[in-house]
């Protein structure tokens, strides 16, 4: 059966994208490599991954507040080259004038484009209405909730008519009910016809907010950013949560994002990477026992399902992948398509006092964490047991960005104290051996 062929207005085209900063005297810093994404009119396509992944990066490229390093970004057909008509973005964080009423915040864009006051006035006060604010058109931000903050935003990019809505992240700020309301408020206008937009390209790190939401799902890998799957949600709106088949491409996203990367053949024939290029994620030790505790108990028995185990503990995908990460990284746990299983490891570790925890710990770190390995040594070495914490994060620095260097290395910091392997001064940013046994 031939393939049908999707023949809505193309809005963005993106081919071969790649962002990449350079770094003096070191590799370049790739965040989007060989990125490639079609949006059309008439769908709403979320970007889904990680932090660090590139969405954000990849939305301003779309938006044209940034230019990619290579690639092509088309709007209707013609390279975009800067800030694009017909193009209005939502940002995380309101981004509101405080010295502004409701009303001049939503007015500010059609202002910049010298639309007649009365003109202005009249569709601002629509767009409140719209988006749920009549009776606030005097209002300062600083009077508003942050839900209601949030709707300001959306008015003014609204106001302007755009042909795409970019949201980044637009509700990752707000309270979960909050939140709530305000994705049904928008999902019920879109499909009453009544949001003035061809178009909606959002990122996201919320599973459930894509599926929710969306009609596609890009997945984007990290270290570079990558799509590594786009998925199409076949569900009509309204969406229930709790139907199987949504709680089921529920599950296979998860699994998709624990999937481990397959290497490459290119990437095999590479020059071999550095055991420091490994970014950490700042997961406590306390967390990392409490998760294990929770697994070994009932009802869970050693394995959970990942999206009930973020239900259940109010965790969203960048809290709970990280932590399960990590507890695979140290060989506690295992992530398996979409589930956490806790390994005869983990169980040892869950099942012994302080000692014996500190004791596993210790020997997880010095097999599987190099860095641990290069700072212990360095204090051995030395005659006064001394070390400054700056050569380690220049060391970092030559194969990762500055904040992820100084996230691993406050990530070591704090597992190397639990484990007793080195002490830590947070004054003079030394490590030494002192009180070390």
């Amino acid at each position: 059966m031939d393939a049908v062929v999707d023949v809505r207005p193309c809005l963005i085209e993106v081919t071969g994208c790649r962002q990449a900063y350079h770094k003096e005297a070191n590799a370049d810093l790739v965040v989007l490599d060989d990125v490639n994404l079609t949006l059309r009119e008439g769908e709403i396509v979320a970007l889904l991954g990680r932090s660090g992944s590139g969405k954000s990066t990849l939305l301003r490229i779309v938006s044209g507040l940034l230019k990619p390093t290579s690639g092509s970004v088309k709007w209707r057909g013609t390279q975009i080259t800067g800030p694009t008509d017909g193009v209005a973005m939502v940002f995380q964080s309101f981004a509101l004038f405080p010295w502004l009423t409701v009303q001049e915040n939503v007015e500010i864009g059609l202002e910049a484009r010298r639309v007649p006051r009365a003109e202005r006035e009249a569709r601002a006060e629509t767009a409140i209405d719209m988006i749920g604010l009549g009776g606030f058109e005097n209002a300062y931000p600083k009077e508003l909730s942050g839900g209601m903050r949030q709707r300001v935003g959306l008015a003014r990019a609204l106001v302007v008519h755009p042909d795409l809505l970019l949201m980044d992240e637009p509700f990752s700020a707000l309270d979960v009910l909050t939140a709530e309301t305000l994705r049904t408020d928008l999902i019920d206008l879109w499909m009453d016809g009544k949001l003035p937009v061809k178009s909606v390209l959002m990122v996201t790190h919320n599973i459930e907010e894509a599926v929710l939401m969306c009609d596609r799902i890009l997945v984007f890998s990290s270290n570079p950013g990558r799509v590594a799957n786009e998925l199409k949600v076949p569900f009509p709106h309204p969406r229930n949560r709790l139907d199987p088949d949504f709680r089921q491409l529920v599950d296979d996203i998860y699994g998709i994002m624990t999937r481990r990367p397959t290497a490459s053949p290119k990437a095999a024939l590479a020059a071999p990477v550095s055991p420091l290029a490994m970014p950490l994620q700042r997961v406590g030790t306390n967390i990392m026992s409490g998760l294990m505790e929770t697994l070994a108990a009932e009802p869970y028995a050693g394995r959970a399902d990942l999206p009930a185990l973020a239900a259940s503990l109010q965790y969203e995908v960048d809290d709970l992948l990280p932590l399960g990460e990590t507890l695979q990284l140290f060989r506690f746990a295992v992530l398996e398509e979409g589930d956490i299983l806790l390994t005869d490891l983990g169980r040892k570790f869950v099942e012994g006092d302080t000692d014996e925890r500190k004791q596993i710990f210790a020997e997880g770190l010095r097999a599987h964490v190099p860095l641990v390995n290069m700072i212990r040594q360095v204090l051995d070495e030395r005659w006064n047991h001394r070390a400054s914490a700056v050569r380690f994060r220049d060391e970092l620095e030559d194969h990762m960005s500055a904040d992820y260097a100084a996230d691993t290395l406050r990530t070591v910091i704090g597992w190397g104290r639990y484990a007793e392997l080195f002490a830590y001064d947070e004054e003079a940013e030394q490590f030494s051996l002192e009180d070390i046994e």
